[in-house]
Parts: C-alpha cells; sequence; structure tokens
C-alpha cells in the first residue's frame, strides 16, 4: 500500500509539473510554439540531469533524505517556475523544477526494489508504479477543470505545492532499505560442485 501511495504522489509530482505547462506558456505566457518547445527541451534537460545527480547523491546519503531534499528543491524553485516575469527566467525555472522533481525521480528505481521483498520484486514495483499512476492521471484534469476559473499559473503553483508537501511526508514516514543484498546468496558450503 505505501508503495502504491509514493508511485501516485511522485506521478502527481511530473504529471502536474509538466502535462500542462506547455499550455500554460502559450495560453497565459503568450508564447509561440517554437519558445514553448524550446522551454520544454531545457526543462527536460534539467529533468536528465536531476535524475541522474540526485539518484548518485542518494547511494551516499540515502534514498528518503535525498527524495525530500529533491522536493524541498522543487518547492523553493516553484515561484520561479510559474511566476518569472522574463522568458530567461521562466526557462531557468523550468530546468531547475524538472531537476528536482526527476531528482527524486531518479532514486524511485533503486528505493521501490529495494522495498519490495525477494519473492515478489519482479512485480510489486511495476504494479505499484502502474496503481499510482491510475490515481495520478487526474492531474492534467484537474488542473485544466480548476484553469476554467483561475489562471494555469495559479492552479499549476498551487496543485504542485500541495502535491510537494504531501510527497515529502510520504516519503519521510515511509521505510528504507538503503544498501539492502538482493536475493540469496549461496554459502560457500552449498555452492555447487564441479566435477
Amino acid at each position: 500500500m505505501y508503495l502504491v501511495i509514493l508511485m501516485a504522489m511522485m506521478n502527481f509530482l511530473s504529471h502536474g509539473t509538466q502535462d500542462l505547462y506547455p499550455t500554460y506558456l502559450q495560453q497565459q505566457r503568450h508564447y509561440l510554439p517554437p519558445v514553448t518547445a524550446l522551454v520544454s527541451i531545457i526543462s527536460m534537460l534539467g529533468a536528465i540531469a536531476g535524475g541522474a545527480l540526485i539518484g548518485l547523491y542518494s547511494d551516499r546519503v540515502g534514498r528518503r533524505r535525498a527524495m525530500v531534499t529533491s522536493v524541498l528543491g522543487g518547492l523553493v524553485v516553484l515561484p520561479l517556475w510559474v511566476l518569472s516575469p522574463t522568458l530567461s527566467l521562466l526557462g531557468l525555472g523550468a530546468f531547475l523544477m524538472q531537476f528536482m522533481v526527476h531528482g527524486a525521480w531518479g532514486v524511485i528505481p533503486a528505493h521501490i526494489n529495494e522495498l519490495s521483498p525477494n519473492r515478489v520484486r519482479g512485480f510489486l514495483p511495476g504494479f505499484s508504479y502502474q496503481l499510482g499512476v491510475v490515481f495520478a492521471a487526474s492531474a492534467p484534469f484537474i488542473q485544466a477543470s480548476l484553469s476554467r476559473h483561475y489562471s494555469y499559473g495559479y492552479v499549476m503553483g498551487i496543485f504542485v505545492a500541495i502535491a510537494m508537501v504531501i510527497t515529502i511526508i510520504v516519503i519521510a514516514a515511509g521505510p528504507e532499505e538503503h544498501g539492502t543484498s538482493f536475493g540469496h546468496t549461496p554459502a560457500r558450503s552449498e555452492a555447487p560442485q564441479v566435477a
């Protein structure tokens, strides 16, 4: 159950910061498609860098600590992500937001595999992820529905801030098995004898 809740919150972060961001850039900020594409590319470069670097950082400090740090960083850059007055600052905010969100995501493969018992490790991580996505699939719908009454920037900012706070609580309250060994390694005396 914990893995499903964790994956739902992680997907709320990912989809909440990505799916309607191009719409926000075009509808509220009035940028043309080439500019929107450029900002999206910049944000995905941040995602790649964050996933790799925060994932590596988690090997040193632990999974939960790295993820909480990354999501807290996302809260800090949230105003830059949706309230920046210039395109260059908006691009920086998009890069940093995806660095932080996907920095936390960069830890997920190791974290959920470490939390899965040996006998279901091939099944449980993927199953938990997919159930989490079922719940988080509502993120774009919720944001789009609320944007009929409020601006995209306001809706996305509030939605993501709430999702980040809840995600931090879920991560911090959860278990960690950083450094666990997978499977059963036979003792030397149990190893098969070669004739």
